[in-house]
């Protein structure tokens, strides 16, 4: 399941969200493994084991063009597992619920108090510890996906240069953008998280172009703007789930 929406997300990104990155995360040191010496040699070395055309699914098995591709699963299998635990409690005659696993949420019905359940998206703060940075806004949620992206907290900074940990499948580098966090609503959380760290490959205006693209999501982009401010964007769609 994963597997398929990856591609489908992939293509209409352009291969901006790419499952088989996982060498190239690994290597700057986003993954399980110490981060490498990176040189322009080597990003090129990984480029050649990366690129989602290389991969296919015959008969329930990946078959990959060159057994060193890593396929790199983390920035769709939180959402997917959100909605997987979600119809889980569905079946069992779960009418309301709220699954949340690493910031992605799945949410169907109302909460305790009888209303629609209520989502905060955190402003972009990396000085912040977790939770405490305050919110940018408060989205209502019910029979949707919800999922964020962000670089704010997950970086390092090498010779006073901050490298952020969403890697550019196509360039092999970290993206340089001023697109802080992105948040997107689908009908389900797995197409939510692929499609919100696509965006932060993309960048602000590829983002917006996409997205007007694909009509079952909707997104809010916090971004710096050239004087370093915080502003946000948001397609007309998401802005019936804004709580005022």
């Amino acid at each position: 399941t994963c597997f398929n929406k990856s591609i489908e997300v992939s293509e209409l990104t352009n291969g901006a969200f790419d499952i088989t990155a996982g060498a190239m995360v690994n290597a700057w040191g986003f993954g399980p493994e110490r981060k490498k010496h990176m040189t322009q040699e080597k990003v090129d070395s990984l480029l050649q084991i990366t690129g989602y055309q290389k991969i296919k699914l015959e008969d329930g098995k990946i078959i990959k063009e060159d057994p060193d591709i890593k396929i790199d699963m983390s920035a769709i299998s939180k959402g997917y597992t959100s909605d997987l635990i979600g119809n889980f409690l569905a079946k069992k005659g779960c009418k309301n619920y709220m699954v949340e696993i690493g910031g992605e949420v799945a949410a169907k019905g109302i909460n305790e108090r009888g209303k629609t359940w209520t989502i905060g998206i955190n402003k972009p703060d990396e000085e912040a510890l977790f939770g405490s940075s305050g919110l940018e806004a408060k989205v209502k949620l019910t029979d949707h996906g919800l999922a964020t992206s962000g670089n704010y907290r997950n970086f390092y900074v090498e010779d006073g240069k901050k490298y952020a940990h969403t890697i550019d499948p196509k360039t092999g580098y970290p993206v340089q953008h001023s697109i802080l966090s992105s948040s997107v609503i689908a009908n389900n959380c797995m197409t939510a998280d692929a499609f919100a760290t696509a965006f932060m490959v993309l960048g602000l205006e590829a983002g917006i172009e996409v997205a007007k693209k694909v009509p079952e999501i909707e997104v809010f982009f916090i971004y710096a703007d050239e004087k370093g401010e915080n502003q946000v964007y948001m397609s007309e769609g998401f802005k019936q789930y804004i709580i005022e």
